[in-house]
């Protein structure tokens, strides 16, 4: 039986890791929908080459820095156990390149393109791996450490801190150095930039919240974890991070398409040992704090986050590693194994390092390379400065 298991748990991860992988397709329409009309081919360009570059760095570096293990090796033991370990770096490649795909939201519209293509490689390669290895793979003694310490390791079952807030404040670090897009805040006030499609700001959403089924459930990474508690908490964090958002939003469909990804975002970290009640809950805080915290930054700090990736991941992934620590204990209903002290400790590392790690690197890009497009080419759009065509050509056909 031994082979077959073997068979099953490669299908089953490999099955999550294109879940996953069709998610970046959300990450670049939700970009698109959000983005003035003249920045819309620079979106779809940056997720599909981020991910690239993504893929070449953690193959070469990041895995190993994780998890110790690499692929120079003859292909014959590559292929060893029906090649699960290939499987299982394809599948923890979608988490890492959604690191560049969260930051890319944030520093839209007005970023140069290979900066942040090294930005991405630096990241994904050196920065994202080491807070992954100490979280999922007891590297360098900390989880030990946290664990003789407060009872439980820092518990992160899909991500909400390794991924989300990693992501996240990444990405805040990145807007602030990258400075705001030109004309939107000015002594009269604040001038809008609305989004250019509703609609594909809304398919954008829908493929990454049905994506992250796979996200949440496949994290069990065999086939003899899975559990149907995620799959039933994450639907729960979903519902709540939605009517939340809406309840909040007033209405605004840019928040109500945004909800469920802040439900989602918190709920990954406690997914697998919260009561759906708690599940419920924590989506629908997040939600709220979505839409609450992307306002206050907009309009009150004008701070120029185009989709709003510190609150939504940063913030909520951050409420995501913590709630996992509350609703999580057998108190209110969870499956116990888990510490707030523990969480705490660890979700506060993950925003510290990402802090660090994106100062050295964005702060040493825009010192020597700089890190955004010329006035005249940001007033021109990203699609015309860097691609050379726009999204539609309605310009060229029209006469």
């Amino acid at each position: 039986m031994d082979p077959i298991k073997t068979s099953a748990d490669v299908l089953f991860i490999l099955l999550g890791a294109i879940m996953v992988l069709a998610m970046h397709g959300g990450f670049a329409f939700l970009e698109l929908g959000t983005v003035r009309k003249k920045n819309q081919v620079n979106a779809l360009v940056k997720i599909l080459v981020d991910f690239s570059v993504s893929t070449l760095a953690y193959f070469f570096i990041g895995y190993g820095v994780a998890y110790g293990a690499g692929f120079l090796v003859g292909a014959e033991h590559l292929v060893e156990k029906s090649g699960y370990e290939l499987v299982k770096f394809f599948f923890l490649l979608t988490f890492a390149a959604a690191i560049p795909a969260i930051v890319s939201g944030g520093i839209a519209e007005r970023a140069r393109f290979n900066p942040q293509l090294a930005a991405t490689f630096l990241i994904v390669g050196f920065a994202y791996p080491l807070f992954e290895g100490i979280a999922w793979n007891d590297r360098f003694g900390i989880q030990p450490w946290i664990e003789a310490a407060f009872g439980a390791k820092f518990h992160d079952f899909a991500g909400s801190v390794v991924v989300h807030a990693f992501g996240g404040w990444i990405g805040l670090v990145a807007v602030v150095l990258l400075g705001a897009r030109r004309g939107r805040y000015h002594d009269g006030g604040i001038s809008a930039h609305p989004p250019s499609s509703i609609p594909f700001l809304a398919l954008g959403a829908w493929m990454l919240t049905v994506g992250w089924f796979g996200f949440n459930v496949m994290s069990a990474q065999t086939l003899d974890k899975v559990s149907g508690l995620v799959a039933v908490n994450s639907l729960m964090a979903m519902a709540g991070g939605t009517i939340a958002a809406l309840i909040a939003g007033r209405n605004d469909p840019g928040f109500v398409h945004n909800g469920p990804l802040a439900g989602l975002v918190a709920v990954c970290a406690g997914s697998d040992v919260m009561h759906p009640a708690g599940a419920l809950v924590t989506g629908a805080v997040a939600g709220a704090l979505f839409v609450y915290m992307f306002t206050l930054t907009q309009n009150r700090w004008k701070i120029d986050d185009v989709l709003g990736v510190w609150p939504l991941h940063g913030l909520c992934g951050a409420w995501g590693g913590l709630a996992a620590g509350i609703f999580g204990s057998k108190a209110l209903g969870g499956l116990g194994g888990v510490s707030f002290a523990a969480q705490a400790i660890g979700t506060g590392l993950g925003v510290l390092i990402a802090v660090c790690c994106a100062a050295i690197i964005y702060g040493t890009l825009r010192a020597t390379t700089g890190l955004r497009l010329e006035a005249e080419d940001e007033f021109n759009g990203a699609d015309l400065s860097i691609h050379k065509i726009s999204a539609t050509a309605e310009r060229e056909t029209s006469w």
